[in-house]
């Protein structure tokens, strides 16, 4: 029988092998392009819709997303550098360049909602902390119109820091939502402890849902353990109508999606819907 062996397991010990040495210079890069973005303020939110699920659809709240630009102008999303940056001090700066921008925009349409991703990992950012404060101390009340989403991953690590965090701002009219839920393991006795006003369903159990009796089961039962807390529950990556009618149907509150809207660094405000067509994202 032929040796299928990998031809890997033949480099000498200390030696990086092409998909590493691949893996390590697409992350060098993505850091490298982050810090760039940051200093030299090359950053920006692009937003998408996030809609009450029973007519007439009107819009709940946006989600602020960060991009950045590259070298060539090009926007580049989230999900193309965080993983490399998150747990580095560009990732906490991203958060606060997030924050702050996400404020100002708040300062200036104060006729709607927006949430803001961060990192359980920003709340010790002192930066993170005053740029949340400035803007408080100058308008209290952007507070409730503010929603804070932290990913479970990242609040599971240290619950006690995200417990603490909303002790101390969910009293200034601050709601926080659980971002990615359902990915990964649940401490429940975490999740018991949280208060989190909302949650947003895992984007891979949304997709394709109604064909998938696998993902339906799982659905249902996040829905179930949010709805024992009394969360108001999102579901995110939203593609077909048949997803959008399985999850209305089993009592989500809200959707968000490519079925409504791309995520845009040009929303149209004045809309009081989305437009339900899809859209290439920006």
């Amino acid at each position: 029988m032929q040796n299928r062996r990998s031809k890997l397991a033949d480099l000498p010990p200390g030696t990086d092998s092409p998909l590493s040495a691949a893996i390590s210079g697409r992350d060098r890069s993505a850091v490298k392009m982050a810090t760039d973005a940051v200093r030299h303020g090359d950053c920006m939110l692009a937003y998408q819709p996030v809609l009450q699920a029973r007519p007439p659809h009107t819009v709940a709240f946006w989600e602020g997303f960060i991009r950045v630009l590259d070298e060539t102008g090009r926007q580049i999303p989230a999900r193309d550098f965080m993983p490399q940056v998150e747990n580095t001090e560009i990732g906490r700066e991203l958060d606060r360049i997030a924050l702050d921008t996400g404020l100002r925009l708040l300062r200036e349409k104060q006729d709607i909602r927006l949430s803001i991703n961060m990192s359980a990992r920003s709340i010790g950012f002192q930066s993170w902390m005053q740029t949340l404060e400035q803007h408080l101390s100058r308008d209290p009340s952007l507070g409730e119109r503010l929603i804070l989403e932290i990913n479970q991953t990242s609040a599971m690590a240290t619950p006690e820091l995200v417990i603490d965090l909303m002790d101390r701002l969910q009293p200034r009219g601050i709601a926080f939502a659980l971002d990615d839920f359902g990915d990964g393991p649940i401490d429940f006795n975490a999740f018991r402890d949280f208060f989190f006003d909302a949650v947003k369903i895992d984007g891979r159990f949304v997709r394709g849902v109604s064909g998938d009796h696998g993902n339906q089961a799982i659905v249902r039962a996040l829905i179930a353990l949010a709805r024992e807390f009394e969360m108001l529950i999102i579901a995110e990556s939203v593609e077909t109508e048949a997803d959008a009618a399985f999850l209305v149907e089993n009592g989500v509150n809200c959707l968000q999606g490519y079925l409504y809207a791309a995520p845009t660094v040009t929303p149209k405000w004045a809309k009081k819907r989305a437009n339900p067509t899809p859209k290439a994202e920006a």
